[in-house]
């Protein structure tokens, strides 16, 4: 299979499971609607909120993975796969604000004064909610890793936090009806809006860094070892490594000193090996530049550049 047929079949694994979790979500937001206006929670009517958020992200979602998978043109001579760390930012971001309202409404109509009703058909919809959302969340996730697909992976977490909504929602409604103290309700949404704060904070802190190029260790381990080994094996050095997540792929860059008396056929030959070697070992896929130097002279060669400038 070639590689870009491959991409292909991948492209469309993502977007199904994109269109599904956007249809999944609108299910979910007509299901806990339904829900608060026969209970009237606190806790539904945010679990609901939550849902509202995840359609409007993953709809953000969907439009930046379509455009990750658009090929570098003149302008983005890069290509425009850095859109995937701008969409885990925005998708965190929504999270955040999510809680945020979380909180809001359970403190208002805990002040206001608390009153429910029909707190048994509530507890069992949310409940089907829960477990349609925590198995869409794992699919999303699982897809996500396995294709190196970030945007996706960010939007399986959204949906596990509101499975994770939709779970601390049914603790609260469960005590509720069992002990009748009313409270609970609030004090449950509350405590999930805490929950789901923190998973959208790391979001956006993976977002930034992706957005700030901050190196992964275990990338930069894995192509330092690799590197290690064909200098041994051609005698040759290396220097001035640099790697980039673009989001679904990598980007390395580094130069390699040769002897001087190496024929140019013979350098980038063997250059071109390393190239494959490294792409080979980083997934989904990756690009290799190498810079070619004699390493007699490459010190005086530096210098001279640098005094230049």
């Amino acid at each position: 299979m070639t590689e870009r047929v491959q991409s292909e079949k991948d492209r469309k694994a993502l977007q199904f499971a994109m269109h599904l979790s956007f249809w999944t979500g609108i299910l979910m937001l007509i299901i806990k609607m339904g829900a608060y206006f026969l209970t009237g929670s606190a806790a539904i009517l945010s679990d609901a909120s939550e849902s509202v958020v995840h359609i409007v992200a993953v709809g953000f979602a969907a439009y930046s993975m379509w455009l990750s998978f658009k090929p570098a043109d003149q302008t983005h001579l890069y290509g425009h796969q850095k859109i995937s760390f701008f969409s885990a930012g925005f998708e965190g971001a929504m999270i955040v604000i999510a809680a945020i309202y979380i909180i809001y409404e359970a403190i208002s109509k805990w002040i206001e004064g608390l009153a429910l009703q029909n707190l048994g058909i509530g507890t069992v919809i949310i409940a089907i909610a829960a477990l349609i959302n925590g198995g869409l969340g794992w699919y999303l996730l699982s897809m996500g890793k396995k294709k190196k697909s970030l945007i996706l992976e960010a939007n399986g977490k959204h949906v596990l936090t509101d499975s994770w909504t939709s779970l601390g929602v049914l603790v609260g409604l469960t005590l509720t009806l069992i002990t009748g103290w009313l409270p609970w309700d609030p004090i449950f949404a509350i405590l999930v809006a805490a929950n789901i704060l923190v998973s959208g904070l790391e979001l956006m802190r993976k977002s930034i860094s992706g957005l700030m190029d901050k190196a992964d260790p275990e990338i930069q381990q894995k192509i330092e070892k690799i590197l290690r080994e064909e200098a041994q094996q051609y005698g040759i050095h290396f220097h001035e490594l640099k790697h980039r997540n673009l989001g679904n792929s990598y980007w390395v860059e580094v130069h390699l000193l040769f002897p001087g008396d190496t024929p140019i056929r013979e350098a980038h030959q063997i250059a071109t090996r390393i190239e494959s070697r490294i792409e080979a070992a980083l997934q989904p896929s990756a690009y290799v530049s190498t810079h070619l130097e004699a390493i007699e002279d490459h010190h005086d060669i530096h210098a001279r550049q640098k005094r230049a400038h």
